[in-house]
């Protein structure tokens, strides 16, 4: 994925122009360390070594990611994945199981239905043993079915800011799974089928505060 800064964090424009530095980044602070060092304890090894394998992790994320939305490339996201990988989108159940379960997926109502618009804002990011957890937001105009968030819905026309959270496992150097969150009743908000009056639901501004708060966090 390639990332451009900004006043809000870092965003991907989706384009070629920008060498994504923000994991290296974030590991070179003292936090980054501190982590390296925290696991290298636990699983054995250097903290050198498993600074160096915190930052392939993310990496390994970044380039699945950048084949779909970027690229939109079926063959090249599914080599970025074991070979029977699984994709869970836990609100609505999308997703798929198994490799032809997964490529059909990204085939029929992922990859090919991606907004031309797509962008998306890397909020914060965890990484683990074998395991990397993304807070991001994904925006677009909602020009296009787009059957992994609102199957069956055509388009609204609607401008849709999104918070997810990706939780992405992986087996030896591969994507093993992902399982993938947001909050469908704030995407049926702003795409205009849902009323949020008399509904403890909020639209829009639930991105819109995220990165407020995000942006303070930056700050200080």
């Amino acid at each position: 994925m390639v990332w451009a800064e900004t006043p809000n964090g870092y965003v991907s424009g989706l384009n070629n122009e920008t060498k994504d530095k923000s994991i290296e980044k974030h590991m070179s602070t003292d936090n980054g360390e501190k982590l390296a060092g925290n696991v290298a304890r636990v699983s054995g090894g250097s903290p050198r070594v498993r600074r160096a394998e915190l930052l392939e992790l993310g990496e390994l994320f970044d380039r699945h990611i950048e084949q779909e939305f970027a690229h939109h490339d079926v063959n090249a996201t599914m080599e970025t994945m074991v070979p029977e990988p699984y994709v869970h989108c836990v609100p609505i159940m999308t997703g798929g199981s198994g490799g032809q379960g997964v490529r059909q997926f990204y085939s029929e109502h992922f990859i090919n239905q991606i907004p031309k618009d797509a962008q998306v804002t890397p909020i914060s990011r965890t990484i683990g043993k074998d395991q990397v957890v993304d807070e991001l937001i994904v925006s677009f105009t909602h020009n296009t079915q787009w059957d992994y968030l609102l199957p069956g819905i055509p388009p609204t026309g609607k401008r849709v800011e999104l918070p997810h959270v990706v939780v992405m496992k992986f087996e030896n150097g591969k994507v093993a799974h992902e399982h993938v969150w947001w909050d469908q009743a704030s995407l049926l908000v702003q795409v205009g089928v849902l009323d949020p009056a008399n509904l403890p639901v909020a639209g829009v501004e639930q991105a819109r505060e995220l990165l407020r708060i995000a942006a303070e966090e930056k700050g200080h």
